[in-house]
């Protein structure tokens, strides 16, 4: 898969899962609740202990449809080392632009860690797929529509900050797709195994990206 055919299923899934977690147990339940309710694609965080093992092993076992990257990527070794234990995108919450030559090198899509204006456009003329504005926590949905005013033709996505009171909005103010971490992936129902809730988590953010591009 070509790094523009893995930005368009990225875009297609709506949303990909933010993985922030002390282990990899439970992961196979996580990944098949998260399909079953519409999303398709995992980011492991390299703060997950022993990241690069667990993309390893589940890039292998994973549906064909289902993308799997890397984040919280922070220089160009370590992004080499997650695209060979087979991740198809590598984030970063930092615009490091050797980053993203280390991921073309190998043909997959770089999300650069972007904040201000400036920031944004050089990330983007650096050659990043998508601009990840971090922390969206800040800025909220109005940032995106302020942004791509005089700077349309980027493609942006949200992580921090992100909930399903506000997910439809970051849509519909121009983000490409939406990066989820605690509110998708709940700690408390992972640790009660309560993998139904989060099935209908998971379809909740995914229809409300539905409803917003409608």
């Amino acid at each position: 898969m070509s790094r523009q055919e893995i930005v368009e299923k990225l875009e297609q899934s709506g949303v990909v899962a933010v993985v922030r977690l002390p282990s990899a147990e439970n992961l196979d339940q996580i990944i098949a609740a998260l399909a079953r309710g519409g999303i398709r694609a995992l980011e492991i965080t390299m703060t997950t202990p022993d990241a690069i093992t667990i993309i390893r092993n589940i890039s292998q076992s994973l549906p064909a449809d289902f993308l799997i990257g890397a984040g919280t990527v922070l220089d160009a070794a370590t992004a080499e080392e997650v695209i060979l234990a087979g991740a198809q995108f590598v984030v970063s919450p930092i615009f490091d632009p050797e980053i993203i030559v280390m991921a073309h090198k190998y043909d997959k899509a770089a999300l650069a860690g972007a904040f201000s204006a400036t920031e944004i456009f050089a990330a983007w003329q650096a050659g990043a797929d998508v601009v990840k504005v971090f922390p969206a926590t800040v800025v909220g949905p109005g940032y995106f529509k302020d942004i791509h005013g005089p700077l349309p033709q980027i493609k942006l996505t949200p992580t921090g900050g992100v909930t399903i009171d506000n997910a439809a909005e970051f849509i519909r103010c121009g983000a490409v797709f939406l990066g989820v971490g605690t509110a998708l992936l709940d700690k408390q129902l992972i640790r009660n195994q309560d993998w139904q809730a989060l099935e209908a988590r998971a379809r909740a953010f995914h229809e409300a990206v539905a409803d917003a591009r409608r």
